[in-house]
């Protein structure tokens, strides 16, 4: 039982438990070592540190993408340590959402199209319905005018809202995101953060997101610092 159904009190959305990711090998390396962290709702997190720090290898941990070598990765209360890999599929499917680097869009598809892939897959919302919700969230980020547009017709930063949009598809109370500003210039930049700061602040989701931006975690409300693997520093900042 976790410390806050001891207490009575809600458990956190994210929580880390002595979690650990080391990579057998002659010399083994540890990725990750003995990282603990609770993350609520509607917090904007940055995951900072340098070069080889381990964030997006913990990032992969939390997303259930890949699997500790020790400690506990827990959403909404519930231990994944002993789920199946189809259990694994289906609570990334339901309940994560996630942002990468490059916006790996389909790009035979439309970005109407693309943004209702996960709708399909989770398979609870009809195709009419699938259609408004894509349209609907694909507007919210600005993105209307374009939604029969395949990936190349689209610039950086269209792209990648419409991969933010597809995150969002199927409403996740957590969005994971690897350095989703990192392939773009400036102006692309403060595009998708600002998405991401709309949505931690009108749709209460959490965002976690990695990235080598020290500009744009410092306006974050939360800063995660690793160095080798493990947390420097835990720690709460103003944001713009």
């Amino acid at each position: 039982m976790s410390a806050a159904a001891d207490t009575g009190s809600p458990a956190p959305l994210l929580e880390a438990r002595s979690l650990t990711r080391i990579l057998p090998a002659v010399v083994p390396v540890t990725l990750v070592k003995d990282v603990d962290f609770r993350i609520g709702a509607a917090e904007f997190v940055a995951i900072t540190g340098p070069s080889g720090s381990g964030k997006s290898s913990l990032l992969y941990l939390l997303g259930l993408l890949d699997r500790p070598t020790e400690g506990h990765v827990l959403i909404a209360g519930q231990d994944t340590g002993d789920m199946s890999a189809s259990e694994l599929a289906r609570m990334r499917l339901e309940k994560l959402g996630f942002v990468f680097q490059f916006h790996f869009l389909l790009p035979e598809f439309s970005a109407l199209e693309n943004v209702m892939i996960p709708m399909q897959k989770l398979g609870k919302l009809g195709p009419a319905r699938q259609k408004d919700h894509a349209t609907d969230l694909l507007a919210s980020l600005g993105l209307g005018d374009f939604l029969h547009r395949r990936p190349d017709q689209l610039s950086g930063g269209q792209r990648q809202r419409v991969a933010v949009a597809r995150a969002l598809a199927n409403s996740p109370d957590l969005i994971l995101a690897d350095e989703p500003t990192g392939s773009l210039d400036s102006a692309s930049t403060e595009q998708v953060f600002e998405s991401l700061q709309k949505i931690v602040d009108t749709q209460k989701t959490t965002v976690v997101a990695v990235t080598h931006d020290l500009e744009l975690a410092g306006r974050m409300e939360r800063r995660i610092h690793l160095v080798d693997g493990r947390i420097d520093y835990d720690r709460q900042q103003g944001s713009s």
